[in-house]
């Protein structure tokens, strides 16, 4: 029986998540930086990223049906702890005279295969503990914990560069897994262990969440549209570092990002303390499609002070879309296929990410050359081309019947 009681519980997770989010965005900008640097290539960086987010998306499914197999607290904890082993393995080069692009492309590997055991079995738990009245608050305060690695590890980020180097971040960031295993492992014992909620045969579990998901037209739809969405996202998140670092240093990079992300810190404060309680639908396709228009902005012009502000503008607009893209989809799933379900919904909606990360780096170097102009530029295109496409999905989304209809929910 879920009470008010578990929103404590869940507090206690998130926390530990936050913990995990800061550590992972210390790595995230110190590594982008360290490999710029070597080599001043878009292309170099988003090989890193594909790398690291491959394995997440490739075995999203198949941890999602472990997740309603098996103790979803214990695969958080295992998921969470192992992928330490990754950096760990990068700080040991670094420690040995400096790390290569390949030795990188390792430990992201590593690290990534673990965290993938993660991401569904976390938003199970949130199902597990929370009523359907907490759900949009829950996602509020999700978002904004997803939103530290961008709010607060560049600022500490940057600081960190102009009296260390890239060892400090990375030894940083193994000790916030003890902190995030910990919590994980306090709310598995105030709870108990989790029950397999099924015993269907592993394949079959996956088959049985295909077949959920598919009977929901409008959620289907939804997941498929928001792999486009992620496609242009993607290209954003991989060519702003190289965008501005082409004509700024690190310091400045990670105070321009904290600014920006701080748009996700206020609109996430906001829908915590909030929520959204109508028209998902609508403010759904005006928060992607006002962030496709801050994309394009943000490509405009080499001043710091628009960049922030365009910035600002695109990540205020995202906890708004991912508030209501969670309800609407978590509504019409039944809790006991969350998991297997979720698994699904993370590959799909993800792949946009996928194809990002393989292109987005070759194009901004080619147009670079191509212009004459440098990788700066070429970045700077690709952005506003993103943008204008994801403004344009966005807004005929608002026209497909089977995803306003999810606005009414099951019975």
């Amino acid at each position: 029986m879920k009470d008010n009681s578990n929103l404590k519980k869940f507090i206690l997770l998130w926390a530990g998540e936050l913990v995990s989010s800061i550590g992972g965005g210390l790595t995230s900008f110190g590594l982008g930086v360290y490999i710029f640097q070597q080599t001043g290539s878009a292309a170099s960086m988003a090989l890193v990223t594909l790398l690291g987010f491959l394995p997440t998306l490739l075995l999203s499914v198949p941890a999602g049906a472990l997740a309603d197999r098996y103790d979803r607290r214990l695969l958080m904890m295992i998921g969470d702890g192992c992928s330490a082993l990754g950096v760990i393995f990068i700080l040991i080069c670094m420690l040995g005279g400096g790390a290569t692009l390949l030795q990188i492309c390792i430990g992201v590997l590593i690290s990534a295969v673990f965290s993938a055991l993660l991401e569904p079995a976390y938003r199970a738990t949130i199902t597990d503990l929370l009523t359907k009245e907490q759900f949009s608050r829950a996602s509020g305060l999700v978002s904004l914990a997803g939103s530290a690695r961008y709010l607060l590890s560049p600022i500490l980020a940057g600081f960190l560069l102009t009296i260390s180097d890239v060892k400090l971040l990375l030894a940083i960031d193994i000790c916030t897994f003890f902190l995030t295993v910990a919590s994980a492992a306090a709310v598995r014992r105030s709870i108990g262990k989790k029950a397999a909620e099924t015993r269907e045969k592993f394949w079959a579990s996956i088959r049985e969440g295909w077949r959920i998901l598919r009977s929901q037209k409008g959620v289907l739809l939804l997941v498929l549209v928001s792999s486009a969405i992620t496609l242009f996202m993607g290209m954003f998140q991989i060519l702003a570092e190289p965008m501005v670092l082409s004509f700024s240093d690190a310091k400045t990079l990670g105070v321009a990002e904290t600014v920006c992300a701080s748009g996700m810190l206020v609109s996430g404060l906001i829908l915590g303390m909030r929520g959204i309680k109508k028209n998902y639908t609508g403010i759904l396709g005006v928060s992607l499609m006002l962030a496709g228009v801050m994309m394009i902005g943000f490509g405009l012009f080499e001043n710091i002070y628009l960049i922030c502000l365009f910035g600002f503008l695109f990540f205020a607009a995202l906890p708004f879309a991912n508030n209501c893209l969670d309800y609407l989809t978590r509504t019409h799933i039944p809790d006991s296929a969350q998991g297997r379900v979720w698994g699904l919904i993370g590959f799909l909606s993800q792949l946009g990410y996928a194809v990002a990360y393989a292109v987005s780096g070759v194009a901004a170097d080619a147009l670079g050359r191509w212009t004459g102009r440098g990788v700066g530029v070429g970045s700077a295109i690709v952005i506003q081309a993103a943008g204008g496409l994801m403004a344009l999905i966005a807004v005929s989304m608002l026209t497909l019947r089977s995803i306003r209809s999810l606005e009414k929910e099951p019975e």
